[in-house]
């Protein structure tokens, strides 16, 4: 029987709930809650009060913008990390790092479990729970969705109503949301049918593109060893370059995603999400990449950056192997320093300019006035290329040959 819980509270529907079960189901055990501020542009301090009035014996608000920005989205951006084409992972890591500060409150207050309010047949259980089993195994875990007897968000509203707790969710809006200072996720309601279409009002962040404005807004990115720091020239800060990267693609309708993913735990979900600044970002780094990086590296790169992507969603954030892949990452990035320039209108981002002082790309190799190097020697080279499949062949066999046998001497 726990004493003392530490609940990663957000004071959405199923945390808001969730403070009162426990208390409900272990009688006698002191519930904290702990809040983390990754830039989700809502009141925390509404959010802790809420905590304290609903039973949590104390809140706190953990500011880790930063370290969520530096430590977790950067890294994974240097990875080229993009889960099954469309995801940029804002929840998937945004979990571990929640994990890690809730783990590290529980040892300093005394606490000997964690919870956390995922569901059972989501990923972020697998998150919180993978973090905290690696950075403190010996903490219980409590999943109510796992234990209580609430089978649906339409049920968990009537629990919140039953108890006397305020929550934003109603039968008509009954999306479960999760935002930060990379993302805003949207699921459940109409989405739960791949065959419609998400509701316009659903959308909360980035302007329709059918909106946005006709005239076209070009914005300069610069990079330095693959990390983001400058933006249209002048060095920013990362709370501020989010920030203001997110403000000028939201206002011209960039970023909204719709995608049917697999889940870590074999379900098939519907997801819309909407990451202007990271859009942004994710496109502008992958073009200074393409002047920077020589072939080998930029191909291999691909493939890890798919495993990347994989551990990140799959929660494998605090292991050997995601650390041993930033150290490789970070080498590879060394000379992706430079400036892309990007044109936004009502949804779309072209390329406009890249500028790295470490581009491979030369005009005298490039141009069609076929200088700077011999073009008679790529028929040598063709012919060694082309020399496997030139090789005389006997045509497929319908069925294998049989071994000649030796006759006997």
């Amino acid at each position: 029987m726990p004493k003392k819980i530490v609940l990663a509270y957000s004071g959405g529907l199923d945390t808001s709930i969730i403070i009162p079960w426990l208390k409900e189901t272990y009688p006698g055990c002191e519930v904290i809650a702990m809040i983390g501020d990754l830039g989700q542009q809502e009141d925390l301090e509404a959010a802790r009060k809420k905590a304290l009035a609903t039973g949590a014996g104390s809140a706190y608000v953990e500011d880790l913008r930063e370290e969520f920005i530096t430590g977790y989205i950067w890294p994974t951006l240097r990875a080229g990390a993009v889960y099954e084409h469309k995801y940029l992972l804002g929840t998937s890591f945004a979990r571990p790092l929640l994990a890690q500060r809730q783990v590290q409150l529980a040892k300093q207050l005394g606490a000997d479990a964690v919870a956390h309010g995922c569901t059972g047949k989501g990923n972020d259980q697998v998150r919180f729970e993978l973090a905290a089993k690696a950075l403190a195994p010996e903490l219980q875990i409590i999943a109510p969705w796992r234990e209580w007897d609430i089978v649906s968000r339409e049920e968990a509203i009537a629990y919140a109503q039953a108890h006397n707790i305020p929550v934003e969710q109603t039968k008509k809006n009954i999306y479960s949301r999760d935002r930060n200072i990379w993302h805003l996720s949207h699921e459940g309601g109409v989405l739960e049918d791949p065959a419609n279409a998400p509701d316009e009002a659903m959308w909360q962040w980035i302007t329709s593109p059918a909106n946005a404005p006709a005239q076209a807004t070009t914005v300069e990115i610069g990079f330095l060893g693959g990390t983001p720091v400058s933006v249209n020239g002048k060095n920013v800060a990362p709370i501020a370059l989010l920030d203001q990267l997110n403000e000028i693609a939201a206002a011209n309708g960039v970023g909204r995603m719709d995608i049917v993913e697999n889940r870590l735990v074999g379900i098939k979900s519907r997801g819309a999400y909407e990451t202007p600044g990271g859009t942004l970002l994710v496109t502008a780094h992958r073009e200074l990449e393409s002047l920077a990086l020589d072939r080998e590296t930029a191909h291999y790169q691909q493939l890890l950056s798919l495993r990347y992507a994989e551990m990140v969603y799959y929660g494998m954030w605090f292991t050997p192997l995601r650390e041993a892949l930033d150290a490789f990452f970070t080498s590879a990035q060394r000379r992706v320093t430079g400036t892309v320039s990007l044109t936004l209108c009502k949804g779309i981002v072209n390329v406009a300019s890249r500028h790295s002082p470490y581009s491979l790309y030369r005009t005298n190799l490039a141009s069609f006035t076929m200088t700077g190097y011999n073009p008679k020697d790529a028929e040598g080279f063709i012919n060694l290329f082309a020399l496997p499949i030139t090789v005389p062949r006997e045509p497929a066999p319908t069925e294998p040959k049989k071994i000649p046998q030796k006759a006997n001497a």
